[in-house]
């Protein structure tokens, strides 16, 4: 029962997280956003200490409860190592393996050093909910697009428009690279160890397990009544199961329950194991009940919490624009600066998922590598859409509203005097006719020229002077990041 029960609330969660990070609509944020703010490295970044403690006292209580039903590449792992095993009927697909501390604590330690001296992007690849962020966002969404895009062509033939095109386009080739990568080591981990990637690369499951070892409920051993058949060390995925010794590893269980499942002579139970760790549970249900009661608790406190923040007309092919070279990234309005911005954000792609006029992409430079950066050959940033701030969840883009929006100066326009076509003699005017704050005018010069002239004052750094401008592949126009972002 208690493994049935982690199932259906894992594949809620694992569920609920994907589509997430799958919706290019900008419409599920709205009741699924809560589930990327109370995963734990996007806490603990936001310092969000009501999540923080929440998921604290859940493996303090529980164990490694978030490990199994809230961390959605945990999830994966087992959905990957359940379709290796169930269909051939393996009977000993698992045996006891000791722990690897030398690799699991050296890691761990590696990716604290990491964020300690600033290096965000290079911890973000370390971080399960980052890791499967970036593979659903970089290898999954292109192929929902794909479908939507089909789908909104046989819809229009049909002549109904209930479907409408979206642009699938490539962001960033190295993130890319990584995303297929990682998806690859945690498939062939999961398929021969089960949760290996868990217990000995994943960072969050190495300091999760520094709690679980004092859990109030965990699966225990009853040496009288167990006949050392191993039923429960085949089924652990965990290789944390000792019948040599009767002993668990509470620090690299993962509270699965696949243990319980398999014994036949009621050896093993999940149940209050402070101090009298010999005594026998009253009923078989109070494990159940401890069970659904925590996990009750994490969906309810977290959604109650995450909802206080609430061809140019002729016949000549168009080229392409290019990124131009900025002399400062910018970031998307929210972030309080440069520094703040890379400092919180764990690059797990849900904002880029979510952009919807494709202005966020991941950056390629090594020190912010993989965190999100605005650029303008595809879109610009609309005053009216604040969905980046809404949905991020480590607290690198806060919460604004659209009013606020103008407050953030994130970029400052300037003007490529070689480039621009109203230099040379040609009536254009496009960037000051768009820009949406006022911040670009044409000035008439002694030749009887009027080009483009920009306020720093009044620049936000939307990009819609960029994006516009007719001039290609480079436009005549780029806009660079501001390192402070708050107007006075």
């Amino acid at each position: 029962m208690l493994k049935k029960l982690r199932i259906t609330f894992a594949v809620f969660f694992w569920l609920g997280i994907t589509l997430l990070l799958l919706d290019f609509t900008g419409v599920l944020h709205l009741w699924l956003g809560w589930m990327a703010k109370i995963q734990f490295l996007p806490a603990v970044m936001a310092a969000n200490v009501g999540i923080i403690v929440l998921l604290v006292l859940l493996t303090l209580v529980f164990g490694r409860v978030y490990c199994s039903v809230i961390c959605p590449l945990g999830v994966f792992q087992d959905g990957v190592a359940a379709l290796h095993h169930r269909p051939r009927k393996h009977k000993r697909p698992y045996h006891y393996k000791k722990e690897n501390k030398w690799l699991r604590y050296g890691i761990w330690a590696l990716f604290v050093i990491l964020l300690l001296v600033g290096l965000q992007a290079l911890a973000a690849i370390l971080a399960p909910y980052s890791a499967w962020g970036r593979i659903v966002q970089n290898l999954f969404q292109p192929v929902a697009l794909w479908l939507n895009n089909w789908f909104a062509g046989m819809a229009e033939r049909a002549g109904s428009y209930a479907f409408y095109e979206h642009v699938v386009w490539l962001r960033s080739p190295p993130t890319l690279i990584v995303a297929a990568t990682t998806l690859v080591l945690v498939i062939v981990l999961a398929w021969r160890g089960g949760r290996d990637y868990c217990n000995n690369i994943c960072p969050v499951g190495t300091t999760l397990g520094f709690l679980s070892r004092f859990a109030m409920f965990r699966p225990m051993i009853n040496k009288d009544k167990c006949k050392n058949c191993k039923a429960c060390e085949h089924a652990c995925k965990a290789s944390c199961i000792d019948l040599g010794t009767h002993s668990i590893d509470h620090s690299r269980c993962v509270t699965c329950f696949n243990c319980l499942d398999t014994c036949r002579f009621g050896a093993l139970k999940y149940r209050f194991a402070w101090k009298n760790a010999k005594a026998e549970p009253a009923t078989p249900d109070d494990g159940r009940r401890a069970f659904l009661t925590g996990t009750a608790l994490v969906i309810g406190a977290a959604a109650v919490k995450a909802q206080e923040k609430k061809t140019d007309g002729g016949f000549a092919p168009i080229k392409d624009k290019t990124i131009p070279e900025r002399e400062v990234p910018v970031t998307p309005p929210g972030s309080k600066s440069i520094k703040d911005f890379y400092r919180r954000c764990t690059a797990c792609q849900l904002c880029v998922a979510q952009c919807p006029n494709n202005v966020l992409r991941p950056s390629d430079n090594l020190d912010r590598f993989m965190q999100p950066e605005m650029s303008f050959e595809r879109g610009y940033c609309r005053p009216e859409c604040t969905r980046c701030s809404e949905i991020c969840p480590s607290g690198a883009i806060r919460p604004i509203t659209r009013e606020e929006k103008t407050r953030y100066h994130v970029g400052i326009a300037s003007i490529n005097r070689e480039l621009c076509v109203a230099e040379k003699g040609t009536s254009c005017g496009n960037c000051a006719r768009h820009c949406p704050v006022g911040a670009i005018t044409m000035v008439e010069t002694e030749g009887g020229l009027s080009v483009p002239t920009v306020d720093p004052a009044f620049c936000i750094g939307c990009g819609a002077c960029e994006n516009l401008c007719p001039v290609r592949p480079i436009s005549a126009i780029t806009v660079n990041g501001r390192y402070d972002h708050l107007s006075d």
